[in-house]
This record gives structure tokens, C-alpha cells and sequence, in this order.
């Protein structure tokens, strides 16, 4: 079927049918490596880096990040890098099962193990010695514009993502634990982190503890959480704590509706993925709070993100003034923040753009494609496990109750 020709009601059936019968051959290909996968930022989990000069040098590690995930052959079998499991891996697949699940008693009965597997990785992955429940990164990490991020610190992208899977595991299955995690994941948020404050009050989380880097989606991704655990305990501090970082969100919006990627820093860029997460961060502040405030900043950046950040054939673009590379989390992404702002017709033609253009014939996601070559490599936690949370959501958006 023609991706650009879903309009019509027995067509978006077609989409539903292509994608429940995508679901299950992306799941076999998560199940059969046990969710150990690759990541495309992994490079110093080689043995490599702890020799002399290279365990420490930084731009030697930060340049090796980057060839590495750049590279579309895959040599970490041979530098020693072994398939790892993610907590972040975990989470998008319980998101793609619980939404599943929600649609009907086929999907209850295929992935009820599955998402209590899930949970119980979830809870084991923690990272210990902190204010709540939190999570990072299996691997260590070296960020452009901060100090060296060890492998198991917790950051508040990792710990977001994974609070929001568990927040739909309480919405959509009824899991109370999941609940009571998001719950302690918020002491967290709120006793951890480092903010940048200013006059008016209005703040930016750091990324990670003792960071005060202006990363826009990693701090909303805290106020979704606090925002989750208010609508479910009323706590009043977490609803201001919210509206003080979505404000200072709001107010870095260009006059065009975009945001840049970081503030202070060179990191100007307005991508794909990361406006897509401002916008569901934004959509669920006001879902879980009621608070209208920031309605037309919302709107405003939903207007930028449909117009820019897709082709007339529904391929998304990476960047707002470029189509490639091709991404596998943008076209996730793109599917999640269309379902969520209910155009759930789109979201189908970019999820049969995917489908046709992006899988690999094992039931996995390459990477990128790039104008000139495709990289291939299935990343786990990247790729595969991001595309399966945004084919059960839109499953969702079409058979279960809505977005």
C-alpha cells in the first residue's frame, strides 16, 4: 500500500493490520537476545579504554563515540564489546505491551509476561544510592560540554523515559508498584538534580547530579513526572516544581515555534526527536495537571514540529532544514507525537514509511539511512525498542481508546 494514500477508513485498517503483524517479529527479534543489544554511544564499554591515556583522554573518547556510531559496519564484537541490557531498552518495550495490551484480550494474554519481565529488569536496573528511584546509562559516557559520566549514574532523560513507561503501565495495566516507583523517581527529580534558576523562579534541571547543563527535553521529561505522580497524589509541591521548569521551557520557544536543543551552548540545533519530546512533555503537563497556562506555547511548537518535520511522502526529517539522515528514533518519534496530538492518520503513513524503508528482514530497525548509504546496524535501545512503543501506541490510537 502507498504510505501517502491512508485516508480512508478501511485503509487505516490496513495500517492497524501491517502494524499487528510487525509488533510480534519485532518482539521475537528483542526476545530472542534476551533485550541485550548495542548502543550507537557504547564505545568506551570497550576493554580499550582503560588502557593508559585512553581511560582518561577526552577528546581521543569523545572522537571514539562518534566514529563508532557513525560506522555502518559494527566491529564491537572485536574490540570487545558485548551486547548489554538497557533499562531504557526495558522501557520502550513495556510501553509497546502495555498499550498492546489495553486494545484487547490478544494482546493481555500475548505480553502479560512480558510486562511483568519488564518491571522486574526495570527494578533491577536501578541505580542505588540516591534520593529515589533513578536510572542511567550501562555504559560510560563522554559528554561534549560536561565532566565524564561514569556507567550507572542516573540522569533525568534515562530516569524519564523509564517513569513514563511505568506511569502507562499504572494507567493502561493497573500496576500499583509502577506507580509507587514514578512516585520515588520524583524525589529524585526534585532532591538530586542541580537547577538553574532565574529571577522569576523558573528553572532547568541538570542533566545529571552536579550538572548544570540547559538540555530543554531533559527537563521537561521531570516535569512529566511530576506532573504523573501529581495527577495520581495531589502533592502540590511536585505541581510547582513542574510549572517552574515548563516555564522556563516556554519561555526558550523561538518566535517561529521551534526550540533549540540546549541553551548557553553551541547546541542551537532544532532536531526531530527532541522537539518531539518537548511536545509530548508539554501535552502530558497539561493532561496530568489541568493547568492550561502554557496551551499556546504547545500549539504554537505542534504547528512548527507538523510542518517542518515531515515530507510530502511522510519520511520525518532529522533536522527542521534537512531530511537526512533518515532516523530510526525520529520515525518512533514522529509516529508517538502524532498519535499524541491526534492526527493518527499521519502517524500510520510515517509507521508504513518505516515499515517499508527502515526494517531489516530479522524483524529489526537500521540505524540511519543516509543520502548516499545505509547504516544497518540494529541498535536495541536507539532503534528497534523505540519503534515497538510507537507501533503500540498508534495500535492504540486505532483500536484501543485513543492517543
Amino acid at each position: 500500500m502507498d504510505s501517502a494514500k491512508v485516508t480512508s477508513q478501511d485503509e487505516l485498517h490496513e495500517a492497524a493490520a501491517a502494524v499487528r503483524r510487525a509488533l510480534p517479529e519485532i518482539d521475537q527479534y528483542v526476545r530472542r537476545s534476551d533485550f541485550h543489544g548495542y548502543d550507537p554511544f557504547d564505545a568506551l564499554m570497550s576493554p580499550l579504554f582503560r588502557l593508559p591515556v585512553l581511560r582518561s583522554n577526552h577528546y581521543i573518547r569523545l572522537a571514539a563515540q562518534q566514529v563508532l556510531k557513525r560506522l555502518p559496519v559494527n566491529p564491537r564484537r572485536v574490540i570487545g564489546i558485548a551486547p548489554h541490557l538497557s533499562a531504557v531498552t526495558c522501557a520502550r518495550m513495556l510501553e509497546g505491551y502495555v498499550h498492546v495490551a489495553a486494545v484487547d484480550a490478544d494482546g493481555r494474554r500475548a505480553y502479560a509476561e512480558a510486562i511483568d519481565a519488564c518491571l522486574r529488569r526495570i527494578d533491577e536496573l536501578r541505580s542505588p544510592g540516591y534520593s529515589g528511584d533513578c536510572w542511567g546509562y550501562e555504559f560510560d559516557w563522554e559528554p561534549r560540554y560536561a565532566i565524564p559520566i561514569p556507567a550507572g549514574t542516573p540522569n533525568i532523560v534515562a530516569t524519564g523515559i523509564v517513569t513514563n513507561a511505568l506511569f502507562d503501565a499504572y494507567r493502561l495495566a493497573g500496576s500499583g508498584p509502577a506507580l509507587e516507583s514514578c512516585a520515588s523517581a520524583a524525589e529524585f527529580v526534585v532532591r538530586d538534580l542541580d537547577r538553574s534558576t532565574r529571577a522569576d523562579g523558573s528553572f532547568c534541571w541538570g542533566y545529571f547530579p552536579h550538572d548544570r547543563q540547559l538540555v530543554l527535553n531533559a527537563t521537561l521529561k521531570g516535569a512529566r513526572l511530576c506532573a504523573q505522580v501529581f495527577s495520581s497524589t495531589g502533592d502540590a509541591e511536585l505541581l510547582t516544581t513542574a510549572r517552574q521548569t515548563v516555564r522556563f521551557v516556554s519561555d526558550q520557544q523561538r518566535p517561529d515555534g521551534g526550540w533549540p536543543y540546549s541553551v548557553g551552548d553551541p547546541r542551537s540545533w532544532v532536531d526531530n526527536f527532541h522537539t518531539g519530546y518537548v511536545l509530548d512533555c508539554l501535552d502530558a503537563y497539561e493532561r496530568c495537571t489541568g493547568d492550561e497556562e502554557f496551551a499556546a506555547t504547545r500549539e504554537r511548537g505542534w504547528r512548527y514540529y507538523r510542518t517542518h518535520f515531515l515530507t510530502d511522502d511522510f519520511f520525518p526529517k532529522y533536522f527542521d532544514q534537512r531530511l537526512y539522515p533518515i532516523d530510526a528514533t525520529a520515525c518512533a518519534q514522529t509516529v508517538t507525537t502524532l498519535c499524541t496530538f491526534k492526527d493518527v492518520s499521519a502517524a500510520a503513513r510515517v509507521a508504513l514509511s518505516t515499515l517499508a524503508h527502515m526494517r531489516r528482514r530479522d524483524g529489526g530497525f537500521v540505524y540511519q539511512r543516509h543520502a548516499r548509504f545505509t547504516n544497518r546496524v540494529p541498535y536495541l535501545r536507539w532503534s528497534i525498542a523505540p519503534m515497538f512503543a510507537a507501533l503500540g501506541r498508534l495500535l492504540y490510537a486505532l483500536e484501543g481508546s485513543g492517543p
